[in-house]
């Protein structure tokens, strides 16, 4: 019984930081900002999920393929941030300037 709520908390917290990642794509101006808040939410979203779904499979051979799939994205999601960045940035895209006051 535990496991469940513990699961269905994992689950809502990465729809949650989901939802909160779609909201700066959403409203931020820009490409770097709107990539910044992607990079940010998608690792850990990705974690809350894998994890509450794990915790609803027990330790079972499923378990273990979201860890390998956890695994695959940690690295995975971070370089291609880092790429699309490059990318943009080499293409001659600027960074939106800011007015100070």
């Amino acid at each position: 019984m535990m496991w469940e709520g513990l699961s269905a908390l994992l689950l809502f917290a990465g729809a949650l930081l989901g939802l909160a990642g779609a909201m700066g794509l959403h409203r931020f101006p820009d490409f770097y900002t709107r990539l910044h808040a992607l990079g940010m939410t998608d690792s850990l979203c990705a974690f809350l999920v894998l994890a509450g779904l794990a915790l609803q499979e027990g330790l079972t051979l499923a378990s273990l393929k979201l860890g390998l799939i956890f695994g695959f994205l940690f690295f995975t999601n971070p370089t291609s941030s880092y790429a699309l960045g490059h990318a943009a940035r080499q293409a001659g895209l600027p960074p939106m300037e800011t007015k100070h006051d």
